[in-house]
């Protein structure tokens, strides 16, 4: 371990060398591109903190990455990834949070040549016929984290659902997903801009509905103001959404308009297994906080690739991707494989939003699925 390097690539430089088991091979060069600016950049520091913190904690040299900032803006993702591929010679690309970004960049990436291994962004486009046998997400497929909120609706006797998301892939996944599960009517539907912070016309629009519960998908700072905003308006109708606005990095700024309400994700905290419990102690302990979905996603991706490199030689990319595709790793959730898609299969867990101490965070609950797979793997030809 180069104590150096390793510092430098947790305050964003750009380069950090820090190592792995032996393996089967040499080195494995790893190009992560993520938001690590403006108003989703908590996702990005997370998802590169989680990485980080498992490569740190195996050990050795066979491990090189590069980590650059996409400041959410899918040219610059794009430019990012050709300057990876092409100059840095890497491997192995990584670390996108949105679904737009990833689709302006890991269809290039894998026609390449190049493995991408998602630590978020999940959009139904590369679930489907647009999967690939060098493309593998460890997060999720878009949808299923509102798959399992539309289930939970149904559990909660909700009738008359209002729902919203940004107007970009993960939240026409996401809109999707719900009205999959949930068996209500609509009392309203609302596409919403990408980045919007100002939700006052689509509250008035909620208070005018009759609904009787309220789904939305904003993550990050979206989620933020939205939440503080429907606070504010006297809105007393129940919440229900995916993690992604109700995450550990969010809810600090969300503060107690967040409290109760119940949110879905493949993980928390509280999953009781020894992996989780060492990643959780070793975040806290590294980063000073608790660690987030998103952070977890990270630490998972990173152990995914160890377990591979333990087996195989990048340089034999067929074996390679066997080894991926075996998941030989210890998931923080628990049980862990991978559909004929490459995307996970997985529990679903309905979380509260509750308060330790002075720190907001969640509880599970419920499962609201198990052994969840998606919905496109019949549409994959690999």
């Amino acid at each position: 371990m180069k104590l150096k390097t390793w510092i430098a690539a947790a305050g964003l430089a750009g380069m950090a060398s820090m190592g792995l088991a032996d393996g089967h091979g040499g080195m494995v060069k790893v190009g992560m591109i993520t938001t690590l600016s403006g108003g989703g950049a908590g996702l990005g520091i997370d998802v590169r903190d989680g990485f980080l913190l498992a490569a740190k904690m195996a050990g050795n040299d066979h491990l090189e990455i590069v980590v650059e900032d996409d400041q959410r803006k899918p040219d610059i993702a794009v430019q990012l990834a050709d300057k990876m591929i092409q100059s840095e010679k890497v491997d192995v690309l990584t670390g996108i949070i949105w679904s737009n970004l990833a689709m302006a960049v890991v269809p290039a990436a894998t026609a390449q040549g190049k493995i991408y291994l998602s630590p978020n962004a999940g959009p139904s486009a590369l679930a489907g016929k647009g999967c690939h046998p060098n493309y593998f997400n460890v997060a999720w497929q878009n949808d299923n984290l509102h798959e399992a909120a539309g289930g939970y609706a149904n559990d909660a006797g909700f009738k008359n659902s209002f729902i919203l998301a940004p107007n970009y892939p993960a939240g026409q996944d996401a809109l999707t997903g719900y009205k999959r599960t949930y068996q209500g009517e609509l009392a309203g539907e609302i596409f919403t801009k990408l980045g919007q912070t100002d939700y006052a016309a689509e509250i008035a629009q909620i208070r005018a509905s009759g609904a009787d519960s309220v789904f939305f998908f904003l993550p990050g700072g979206m989620g933020i103001s939205f939440l503080k905003q429907y606070a504010d308006s006297g809105l007393d109708l129940p919440v229900v959404g995916p993690a992604f606005s109700f995450d550990q990095g969010i809810l600090q700024a969300v503060g107690d308009a967040a409290m109760g309400v119940k949110n879905t994700s493949q993980w928390n905290k509280d999953i009781d297994n020894a992996a989780n419990k060492a990643f959780v102690e070793a975040f806290q302990a590294e980063y000073g906080r608790l660690p987030s979905l998103y952070a977890s996603q990270g630490y998972d991706t990173a152990n995914l690739l160890l377990s591979a490199m333990a087996k195989a030689d990048i340089k034999d990319q067929d074996a390679f991707l066997a080894a991926l595709k075996e998941a030989d790793f210890e998931s923080v959730r628990g049980d862990f494989a991978f559909a004929a898609n490459n995307h996970p299969i997985q529990d679903i867990y309905v979380r509260e939003v509750i308060k330790e101490g002075d720190v907001f965070t969640n509880k599970i609950i419920g499962t609201a699925l198990e052994d969840h797979s998606n919905v496109y793997v019949d549409e994959c030809k690999m």
